[in-house]
């Protein structure tokens, strides 16, 4: 005897007589994991080189702003750190500056978003100083992602 509530679940086919429990066939679940992995085709890879994207976007700016606050180091106390002094001078009185009215960051000087420290040169090639991220391989040189970011 097939009850109201189980008849949600049972559809009788009156040619045949036989009753059929509802749900998905092999082939319907096919089809939608098909469409998934389509998708997934499609979207992953534009996923990941805006994640690329923005990890270089993120280099740019964590340089821009040591930039600004160089500078601020540099009207302070009238000339950028040297190399050896490196981009600490910032967060750390050097022992001996006087006019150093710090600190420039409100944080640590963080990595890049690589995990790779930034490197400092005064002088720098194009410039009075340079900061540079190697980019996501961590060496000289490179193209795409891997390409050095400097100011």
């Amino acid at each position: 005897m097939i009850t109201r509530r189980s008849s949600l679940f049972l559809q009788r086919n009156l040619t045949s007589g036989r009753v059929r429990l509802g749900g998905f066939t092999l082939l319907e679940l096919l089809v939608v994991v098909a469409i998934i992995g389509l998708l997934a085709a499609y979207v992953g890879p534009r996923y990941f080189s805006q994640l690329g994207k923005s990890e270089t976007t993120v280099a740019k700016a964590q340089i821009a702003a040591f930039g600004k606050a160089l500078d601020q180091y540099r009207l302070d106390t009238g000339h950028y750190p040297t190399t050896e002094q490196g981009l600490s001078v910032l967060v750390i009185k050097p022992e001996n500056e006087k006019k150093w009215n710090g600190p420039y960051l409100s944080n640590d000087i963080p990595p890049d978003p690589w995990s790779n420290p930034y490197r400092y040169r005064n002088p720098g090639p194009k410039g009075e100083y340079e900061i540079l991220s190697y980019g996501n391989d961590g060496l000289p040189g490179g193209t795409g992602d891997a390409a050095d970011i400097t100011k």
